[in-house]
């Protein structure tokens, strides 16, 4: 069956009268019919599907966790309270004091974050690398290397890592793999079928895809599945009932919104090329952006995301070219039905390698309006900046 099927019909209720939508499961406590059952279950809690005590999880996560795992062709999934949490705990069952862990120089800032204000106080050495390396990483592994941690495409700047090159690398040395895979979800992109073990996911950005919700996912494979449920739950980690229940329902209709952010996006790109003041656009669609060729192999599509730059202008010019566009609003994530348009500086966290261009990055998230009037709005906004004194 088709991805879109699977979006359509996992993870709903079963039975010979039932409602379209996994209902809301609000739950703390279940009750035992027998100590029995009692005890059955608490020696079961670490496996999915078994009811014990709500943080472990009640009929309604473990539908959408099932879900996410066949989505993604992983063992298991682990549902949490937003995108970082996933990361972090995907993170945390392969770090001890001691190890050493890669980074891609182009993740997610708050990874960055989390490496230098939590794992530097576990001594734990998180090194950054070029995520374009490919299979030259294995020449940054260590004894005590335990992960590398990738995201495609990059945070900001978009370049495409080979995550197969990568994989294959780490795979050999016994090194966990996990790659951020918010921007693609898995109707274009599947990791775990290219190698990595890990993939983890913002499901308040398209999966959920409304702008109202905060949930991770982790999708693991068999070998690290045990131990990131595990790990996961000794710190209490659970996505909550509503958020639940809304990841599940806007899973419903990702397969069209995804159709829809992927050919604006891409018309907007294309045309914002094509103007005197954009030095490039950084979109895995178009031939110049780094690791293009990649996308083409890997993905089966492409996202609304992207950035372009534009030559350098003052900070009035810039407030007044964003502030005035009436169709993209100011706001930090991005995966929603509104168009979204944000300034971005990688100068001062890209390290590995540096970031050379002295050019403005604007990051966009194309919504669901039509792409001819967001390109309307853009060219009266560069009307702006020509005629700004």
């Amino acid at each position: 069956m088709s991805i879109n099927h699977d979006l359509l019909h996992l993870g709903r209720p079963e039975g010979p009268v039932r409602p379209v939508n996994t209902p809301i499961e609000m739950a703390s406590t279940y009750l035992f019919d027998s100590l029995a059952d009692y005890e059955a279950a608490r020696a079961a809690r670490f496996e999915p599907g078994t009811l014990n005590y709500g943080r472990y999880g009640t009929q309604s996560t473990f539908a959408l966790e099932a879900m996410m795992a066949k989505l993604e062709g992983g063992h298991g999934c682990v549902a949490v309270s937003s995108g970082l949490t996933a990361i972090t705990m995907a993170i945390m069952p392969f770090v001890s004091s001691g190890c050493h862990i890669l980074i891609a120089n182009s993740v997610y800032g708050p990874t960055r974050g989390f490496c230098s204000d939590v794992l530097s106080r576990m001594a734990v050495t998180a090194e950054y690398f070029d995520p374009m390396i490919g299979a030259d990483i294995a020449s940054l592994l260590r004894p005590e290397t335990s992960a590398i941690v990738l995201e495609t495409p990059g945070s900001g700047t978009f370049e495409v890592p080979d995550l197969r090159a990568i994989a294959a690398v780490a795979r050999k040395a016994g090194v966990v793999t996990i790659v951020d895979n918010t921007w693609a979800t898995p109707t274009y992109l599947r990791p775990l079928e290219l190698g990595l073990d890990i993939s983890v996911h913002s499901g308040t950005k398209y999966l959920s895809g409304h702008s109202d919700v905060m949930i991770g996912l982790i999708t693991a494979n068999e070998a690290c599945f045990d131990r990131i449920r595990r790990s996961t739950l000794a710190f209490g980690e659970r996505a909550s009932p509503t958020e639940i229940f809304l990841t599940l329902r806007g899973l419903r209709t990702l397969g069209v919104r995804m159709e829809r952010h992927a050919a604006s996006g891409i018309k907007v790109a294309n045309w914002l090329a094509n103007q005197k003041r954009v030095r490039s656009v950084l979109h895995p669609a178009l031939p110049d952006c780094p690791g293009h060729d990649i996308w083409k192999r890997d993905f089966d599509g492409a996202a609304g995301v992207f950035s372009f730059i534009m030559d350098p202008v003052t900070k009035p010019a810039l407030a007044d070219f964003i502030d005035k566009l009436e169709l993209f609003g100011i706001g930090l994530s991005w995966g929603g039905f509104e168009s979204l348009i944000l300034p971005v500086d990688v100068s001062a966290v890209r390290t590995a390698p540096r970031w050379s261009q002295d050019g403005q990055i604007i990051r966009l998230s194309i919504g669901l309006d039509d792409p001819d009037a967001l390109i309307t709005d853009l060219a009266a906004g560069f009307d702006r900046l020509d005629a700004f004194a």
